[in-house]
């Protein structure tokens, strides 16, 4: 890749990124504007994939709200993603966890894992 490339995206890069990984649970502070005024909004969910690298990682957030499923897409350096907090640790076998669409209520979950 070009030089003045990498300078660009090295510059945009935050510098401290929580330790997260597909299956956590996650609580993320997503920067939202409303005219002139910015405000903080939370969405906790279920992590079901991570992808790409460097300034272009993205990770997807997966919960269930009034019995619909939500999913949301952040890019990991954005300025719009205030914080993300880990609230649990999953224990997962595989990458992406797509397969968490098709299920519901208890089927959903995903074990905790214990250090």
């Amino acid at each position: 890749m070009n030089e003045i490339i990498k300078n660009i995206e090295a510059a945009q890069m935050k510098e401290t990124v929580p330790e997260f990984r597909v299956g956590d649970t996650v609580r993320v502070h997503n920067r939202i504007k409303e005219g002139n005024r910015e405000r903080i909004q939370i969405f906790e969910g279920t992590v079901i994939k991570r992808q790409n690298g460097g300034a272009r990682e993205t990770f997807t957030v997966r919960k269930t709200s009034n019995g619909i499923g939500v999913e949301k897409t952040w890019p990991l350096h954005s300025p719009f993603v205030a914080d993300i907090q880990v609230v649990r640790r999953g224990k997962v076998r595989r990458a992406k966890l797509f397969y968490l669409r098709d299920r519901v209520g208890k089927a959903a979950k995903v074990k905790e894992r214990m250090r």
